[in-house]
């Protein structure tokens, strides 16, 4: 996270809200040699815990069989912001972008509870593909079903700490950070740097 606190003033629902909105992060644990163990995951947010599921041969599976504590890291749109487009002198390039870490203890959930997290994940991913009827697990031959969820493992964080950086040229004045919008507004055909000009637009709420 960025030290400088004029990009942590998003409110903690907004930040859990963003996250929930991804769908996607890097979960981290340490690992017996003092390194993190890292796994890409999708995943849902209920209440105040994340469903996720694991591959069972995930050393992270094994860190959380008695629990561990664990950082789960969301990145948003990002991309490169050219000095010029400012329209200001002496300035120099950066970065922006938004991220959001969610930090607590995570465990693995009863077996028994695979089909039930299966079932959130889908109907969380398949809703944004609408019209398109919801797959359902249903669809598929028990048997096949069965032998795929004995490869896999059901497990939770629970959200102790959120934190947000929303690095969004708030450190400039108004002119500028819009100046810098339109800059990658006009020039970036990636969708994601599109998405972070109208962040730059539309600055978060504070607390």
């Amino acid at each position: 996270m960025h030290p400088n606190p004029i990009f942590h003033k998003a409110e903690a629902q907004q930040n859990l809200s963003f996250a929930a909105e991804q769908g996607f992060g890097m979960l981290a644990v340490n690992g017996p040699d003092g390194l993190p163990l890292l796994s890409h995951i999708p995943f849902v947010i209920e209440g105040e815990r994340v469903l996720f599921h694991l591959v069972r041969s995930n050393p992270i599976a094994r860190r959380l069989k008695s629990g561990a504590k664990a950082r789960l890291a969301v990145r948003g749109p990002h991309g490169y912001i050219s000095p010029d487009w400012y329209g200001i002198q002496d300035q120099v390039p950066t970065w922006n972008y938004v991220a959001v870490q969610l930090d607590g203890p995570a465990q693995l959930l009863p077996q028994d509870e695979i089909g039930q997290v299966l079932e959130k994940l889908s109907d969380r991913f398949e809703a944004d593909l609408a019209p398109k009827p919801i797959w359902k697990m249903a669809k598929m031959d028990p048997d096949a079903l069965h032998r795929m969820m004995r490869m896999i493992i059901p497990a939770a964080l629970q959200i102790e700490a959120i934190d947000g950086t929303w690095k969004l040229s708030q450190n400039k004045e108004e002119a500028a950070r819009l100046a810098a919008a339109d800059g990658l507004q006009s020039t970036a055909l990636d969708p994601s740097a599109q998405a972070l000009a109208a962040l730059m637009r539309d600055l978060p709420v504070p607390d």
